[in-house]
């Protein structure tokens, strides 16, 4: 029997790209400034520290340094993993400032440098004591209990979900509402040339969301989740303590979601009546598929995305919402705005993917 492969370098992978697009946001006005672009270590002492800076940099790099480490340990090829992926991230912090060099609106320092190579050494020790203690060894064990052999993407879209509702979508739960997005990058694209004509103007023959459309689109964003879990979990019983934990993630994501966007004050401001009835649906829906198979769930989660991306991309964005935006980009939460945007616009695309792909594997398993 074949191990399973393991999510830590998948996730390593996704961590590592979500770092470099936070550090060097919003890629615009690269010049060459006539400067060495490893200057920042022989700078000065930054005069002034700012608690949230030194906190994200350093906690940033701790999740990059343990998976990492991670990675390279389950694949047992390469002496000191620990070291090895400490080298790496601090090699990765290092050539991220250089090329901040380039971009105007950012400065490298050395503080940065360290405090990202400190987290990452604290990651990287953390997964090393882990792996000592057999948590490492535990966790494949628990794995093979509760999971399927193929189950890394869904796992690693799992434990993305929380971080993709962090950025506040026009609707509770319902995240890949890409239109406007998608209408601004075709402009662009086309702009000065005779197809420019043929591109419409976001929203303007959209009709807002009904009451019903809305606890819909909550519904299924619950919905959606859980069904991808219930397809690599194995026994009704493991998915009932999903269920229960995905309801739990849900409301304290969404919360917190309200909380950085306005004020611990309006950290329940997101559930609306709309937004508890449809709530209160999605976890009844989600409460029925405990016991249906595999591949009943497959084909109920694609129904389910098709449903909701069609329904929240054919509405318009609030002005609610477009304020919420200006508040995130004007912000200190500046590069986190970028990273947690992405991943509420591709995770249920990911999903989407991920679930063809699943299809595919079993179409093809029951050809042979």
């Amino acid at each position: 029997m074949q191990p399973h492969r393991s999510s830590a370098t998948l996730l390593t992978l996704i961590f590592a790209l979500l770092i470099i697009y936070a550090t060097l946001y919003p890629f615009e006005g690269w010049r060459d400034q006539g400067i060495n672009p490893f200057y920042f270590l022989n700078a000065p002492w930054p005069r002034y520290w700012s608690r949230f800076d030194v906190v994200a940099n350093f906690v940033g790099y701790a999740p990059l340094g343990f998976l990492a480490t991670l990675a390279l340990l389950r694949t047992r090829l390469l002496p000191q993993p620990a070291l090895l992926a400490v080298v790496a991230c601090s090699g990765l912090s290092a050539s991220l400032e250089a090329l901040q060099t380039y971009l105007p609106e950012r400065v490298p320092q050395l503080s940065d440098w360290l405090l990202n190579s400190g987290g990452a050494f604290t990651g990287a020790v953390l997964a090393l004591a882990l792996e000592r203690m057999g948590a490492i060894d535990h966790w494949s064990r628990f794995r093979e209990r509760w999971f399927v052999r193929d189950a890394r993407a869904p796992l690693v879209l799992l434990a993305l979900w929380p971080a993709a509702l962090l950025f506040p979508p026009a609707v509770p739960l319902a995240l890949g509402q890409v239109r406007r997005r998608l209408h601004e990058f075709l402009n662009e694209l086309v702009e000065g040339t005779p197809f420019a004509e043929l591109i419409d103007e976001p929203g303007a023959y959209l009709l807002p969301l009904s009451n019903l459309g809305e606890l819909t689109c909550v519904a299924l964003g619950f919905v959606i989740p859980c069904l991808l879990a219930y397809t690599v979990t194995l026994g009704w019983h493991r998915r009932a303590l999903l269920w229960v934990g995905g309801a739990l993630t849900a409301m304290a994501a969404s919360s917190l979601s309200a909380a950085l966007s306005y004020s611990p004050e309006h950290a329940w401001g997101w559930l609306s009546l709309a937004s508890q009835v449809g709530l209160a649906l999605g976890i009844a829906a989600a409460l029925l598929c405990l016991a249906l198979p595999r591949k009943l769930c497959l084909a109920l989660l694609l129904a389910a995305l098709v449903w909701q991306l069609s329904l929240i991309n054919s509405a318009p964005e609030t002005p609610y919402y477009a304020q919420t935006l200006q508040s995130w980009e004007q912000g200190r939460f500046i590069r986190f705005h970028g990273l947690a945007q992405w991943l509420g616009w591709l995770w249920p695309y990911a999903a989407l993917l991920a679930a063809l792909m699943a299809l595919s594997r079993r179409e093809n398993s029951l050809s042979r």
